[in-house]
């Protein structure tokens, strides 16, 4: 006899029974119909549902029982580098991914470990990456869970075991043509139509961007599509050869620095499919260099190089972009956070894509057509004085071109962005977008000669240039400029309802649930609930280490849980060094938390300092200090911090036992002593004298900030021990 579910009604109810009674409570009568297609008590896929909205029904959990909630369980993870990944939750089971591409699954009730894979990444990898060895999470898909891996790989899993069910490079074979092509795979794949997409990262070093779709099944490429043209617009014989050919290679200079770099474009994060218009929408990323005259001698837009880039899921065809950010200089990458709404606009409702993306401004795009519909400043920003209000393209003040002027810009938001890869989150029920907002001011200047390098940063910028000072009272004014916010932003009226200031930026991605609750973890460590309707702070936790991953929530045993990775790491306390400091020092614990209401677990005492300073040697030459300084900023800064200055995630080279000896330092630099730990050799690009230059620098360091750094350690201010605020 076969059983006929007549309506969407009882499907949902024949649903909810398979996955274990959940309880009726657990979920608002007003859930709109699109929050209930995945199962509520589930987070089956990187956003939760396809709309990417990172919003739950769930509400067990609200604004009334949110003063029980309390930790229920933690793990340990096996690296205390950044982690940022969303965990999945697929009938019970979680599946996390974490720093080194490494994956765990677990007993969601409980965080019992029920299997591990290590893809074992080599760990001279670490160097093709700016932003530290993480993993933003892995997809799932008929039983098997989908994971990209840094050094390249797409990797599916049994899900019942952790056994490979088959592997593939995401490189194409000739993307290592020239000596300073760098890939790296960080991000979520996605998965639409049982094809697997996947992006890759590494424009700060030297790529050529592309998005690729495999089979999900067997491993076979299906498609591949570029985003910025091959030299002498050479065809690639993939599914971007007609739109590049067309629409992209007319924004390019022929014969531009681009054709040895790659041009950029990386696709290292926003990747989302839309069934409603069954379109896959894709990020772009920066220039390669970020240096505009270099790259494109100071010509054309540069497609499809900060773009939102519409193509069809199942063969990689080019169907639209908008370009957010047109001759990019200042790295304003469009690969943030994208998600799809049902607005009203100009008095009619519309299915459209909002974007928060480096640069500043909010927009709202048709999500059939890609047409621009809005778009507002949501941070302080000085590099445009506003967008087209019928095209959309920004009206780019002319100090802010520094690669065509030659002069040093101080550009608000920087590199770093007013919001970063850290995603949003969409409440129905308030109709808000909330943003984990950023200020980060970064200094531009053309140096004197743009060299790329087979090995560190290409961006044709003077990373010397801006490197935070060491007076303490120019510090601290320097300090003000470093902030961080949650901001509620209304959509249809493009404009902000309410902030939560923290005491500083780079903190964690949001999650909002049917509970009217938003929840965040911060950077000084602490893990908040806030009222989602104006903001209030209604729980705190000490995680005891930085938080920048996105929180999820979930249903296992009959109750709901709020999990989410924790661990300090990421581009900015690793490139900003010690001014990441600012916002609250912890030490790192990479680890998972879960809570639930009246949970009865509690974290062990920290028990950790930190990078201790060490008194240095006191002998150095100066003169090889200066030029070291320049070879530091230009090989050394992406991981080890400004200016020899450490954010607190990788060693502090002003401390570390190598610098005590030339031999020590030259065995760790040039011939890879500690490559198995991500620091591998700089022996192309460094000599003998050329290290041992950096390593008086090293040491000059050390004498020159010993003293500041002992007075840090003696008076930090972490947050306070304990758990919830009454």
């Amino acid at each position: 006899m076969t059983l006929r579910i007549p309506s969407p009604a009882l499907r949902l109810m024949a649903l909810l029974c398979l996955l274990g009674a959940l309880p009726a409570s657990a979920l608002r009568a007003d859930t709109p119909p699109a929050m209930q297609a995945e199962p509520p008590g589930d987070w089956p896929a990187h956003g939760r549902t396809s709309s990417e909205q990172r919003y739950s029904p769930l509400s067990h959990v609200d604004r009334q029982t949110v003063g029980r909630l309390k930790l229920a369980w933690y793990l340990d993870l096996d690296s205390n580098r950044g982690q940022e990944g969303t965990p999945l939750v697929v009938n019970g089971i979680m599946y996390a991914t974490t720093n080194w591409s490494r994956v765990k699954a677990l007993d969601a009730a409980t965080g019992r470990v029920l299997w591990e894979y290590d893809p074992r990444t080599p760990g001279d990898i670490a160097l093709r990456g700016c932003c530290d060895t993480v993993n933003r999470g892995a997809a799932y898909w008929e039983g098997k869970v989908y994971v990209g891996t840094f050094d390249g790989r797409l990797i599916a899993l049994d899900a019942r075991d952790g056994r490979p069910v088959w592997t593939t490079s995401t490189i194409p074979a000739d993307a290592t043509l020239g000596d300073i092509r760098s890939y790296t795979v960080d991000g979520a794949p996605r998965i639409a139509h049982g094809v697997v997409v996947i992006g890759n990262g590494g424009a700060e070093f030297g790529a050529r961007g592309f998005v690729s779709g495999f089979d999900a099944r067997t491993g076979a490429l299906k498609w591949r599509f570029y985003t910025v043209p091959a030299p002498a617009n050479r065809p690639d014989h993939a599914a971007s050869d007609g739109a590049l050919s067309r629409i992209a290679w007319p924004t390019w200079q022929p014969d531009g620095g681009w054709t040895r770099s790659g041009g950029g474009g990386t696709v290292w994060d926003a990747i989302v499919y839309d069934p409603v218009t069954d379109l896959l929408y894709i990020g772009v990323g920066n220039g390669s260099p970020w240096n505009y005259r270099f790259r494109s001698g100071g010509v054309g837009d540069n497609l499809f190089l900060g773009s939102i880039v519409a193509l069809r899921p199942q063969t990689g065809e080019y169907v639209w972009h908008f370009q957010e950010t047109p001759q990019d200089q200042w790295d304003f990458t469009a690969s943030q956070h994208i998600m799809t709404l049902d607005l009203p606009v100009g008095g009619r409702m519309r299915h459209v894509i909002v974007h928060a993306p480096k640069n500043g401004f909010f927009y709202v795009l048709d999500a059939r057509s890609g047409e621009f519909l809005s778009g507002t400043p949501y941070v302080f920003q000085n590099w445009a004085d506003g967008l087209d209000p019928v095209s959309g393209r920004p009206r780019i003040r002319p100090e802010a071109m520094w690669s065509l002027t030659d002069r040093p810009w101080v550009g608000i938001p920087g590199a770093l962005g007013a919001h970063n890869w850290q995603p949003m989150a969409y409440s129905p029920r308030t109709g808000l977008v909330y943003i984990p907002a950023q200020q980060i001011p970064a200094l531009y200047k053309t140096p004197a000669r743009v060299t790329l390098h087979p090995v560190g940063l290409n961006l044709g910028a003077e990373m010397a240039a801006g490197s935070a000072p060491d007076d303490p009272a120019a510090r601290a004014e320097a300090a003000k400029a470093l902030q961080g916010w949650l901001l509620a932003w209304d959509p249809v009226a493009q404009k902000a309802r309410f902030r939560v200031d923290h005491r500083g930026p780079w903190n964690g991605g949001l999650l909002a649930t049917g509970g009217d609750l938003v929840f965040q973890g911060l950077a000084n460590g602490e893990f908040h609930a806030y009222d989602a309707t104006d903001g209030r702070d209604l729980f705190r936790f000490n995680a005891q280490s930085g938080i920048i991953a996105p929180p999820v929530t979930y249903m296992a045993g009959g109750r709901q849980f709020i999990a989410v990775e924790v661990g300090w790491g990421g581009i900015y306390p690793l490139l900003v060094g010690g001014m990441a400091r600012t916002g609250g020092w912890t030490v790192n614990h990479s680890r998972i938390l879960a809570f639930a209401l009246d949970g009865e677990a509690s974290l062990p005492p920290s028990g950790q300092k930190g990078f201790l300073p060490v008194a240095p040697p006191v002998d150095y030459d100066a003169q090889q200090a200066e030029a070291g300084y320049v070879h530091y900023q230009d090989f050394c800064i992406a991981c080890h911090g400004d200016n020899a200055e450490s954010g607190g995630v990788l060693p502090d080279l002003r401390w570390s036992g190598a610098i005590r000896t030339a031999e020590g330092f030259r065995n760790v630099v040039l011939h890879g002593a500690l490559t198995a730990y991500g620091m591998g050799s700089f022996a192309s690009v460094l000599d003998d004298g050329q290290a041992e230059q950096i390593r008086q620098f090293l040491i000059k360091r050390a004498n020159d900030t010993y003293a500041h750094e002992i007075h840090i350690r003696d008076n930090a201010a972490g947050v306070p021990e304990g758990g919830d605020r009454d």
